[in-house]
């Protein structure tokens, strides 16, 4: 038992220790700037009061070339849209190490409380000025699923406008056949008129043998063809009459 109150008591006098250094070490930095924690908090309060009064009378416009000045003015301006109406300064924390020193102001507003972050170099120049605003855990989480559906929209409309575009691809040959008077031609399957079927030989039968000097004429012919001297050998029965175009198609 008297060992373990030792052991705590040790712990005790060991986290007293610690905070004693730390204190003692943001002392020695402050020292070693020339700043105390008074001195930066009414820096702080001037700085701020100064911002508030040039957005106030909106002479933004004078500071334009002050780079630094320029972004606390525009950061607590747009701040102001969430704070409302300023109502008080409540706190300040003052961190002074090697590198310079950062000052923080709780400001209290009609809507949200914010906090004004000032940062001095370690020549003490005043290097930055940024107001956050302070949001509760649903307000937060209501701007996360904002802008994950805006994103996701976003994302969406550029996939529909990208296929609609692709889509016009099909569309644009039309158009520029309509703007230029060119119609594509299409190739149409030529019908070609068949052939007519030759004519049948219009064969006109007609009893000629009573024609007896016809006869005698065919009948000579004839023999003269075959080399006979008369018509004996032979006798016509009958005489066809053949379409003479045909003829003389052949000749």
């Amino acid at each position: 038992m008297k060992k373990r109150l030792l052991v705590l008591g040790m712990a005790i006098i060991c986290i007293f220790g610690m905070t004693a250094c730390g204190k003692a070490a943001d002392e020695s930095a402050a020292n070693a700037l020339g700043i105390t924690e008074e001195g930066a908090i009414n820096y702080a309060d001037q700085v701020l009061d100064s911002v508030r009064t040039i957005v106030e009378q909106e002479m933004q416009d004078q500071y334009a070339n002050d780079a630094v000045v320029s972004a606390a003015l525009t950061s607590w301006s747009s701040a102001m849209e969430d704070i409302g109406e300023f109502k008080s300064i409540t706190d300040h924390e003052v961190i002074v190490d090697k590198d310079g020193a950062t000052i923080h102001v709780m400001v209290e507003g009609t809507d949200h409380d914010a906090v004004v972050e000032i940062l001095l170099d370690d020549q003490l120049t005043l290097t930055g000025i940024t107001t956050n605003v302070k949001y509760s855990m649903g307000e937060l989480m209501e701007k996360a699923a904002l802008n994950t559906i805006l994103g996701m929209g976003t994302v969406f409309v550029v996939l529909i406008l990208i296929s609609l575009i692709i889509s016009c691809f099909v569309v644009i040959p039309k158009i520029q056949d309509a703007f230029t008077g060119k119609k594509k031609e299409t190739a149409e399957p030529v019908s070609v008129p068949a052939a007519p079927a030759p004519a049948a030989a219009a064969v006109v039968e007609e009893d000629l043998t009573d024609d007896y000097e016809l006869v005698a004429v065919i009948a000579a012919a004839i023999a003269a063809s075959e080399g006979a001297a008369s018509t004996d050998g032979f006798v016509v029965r009958s005489i066809r009459r053949a379409n003479t175009s045909k003829w003389k198609a052949n000749y």
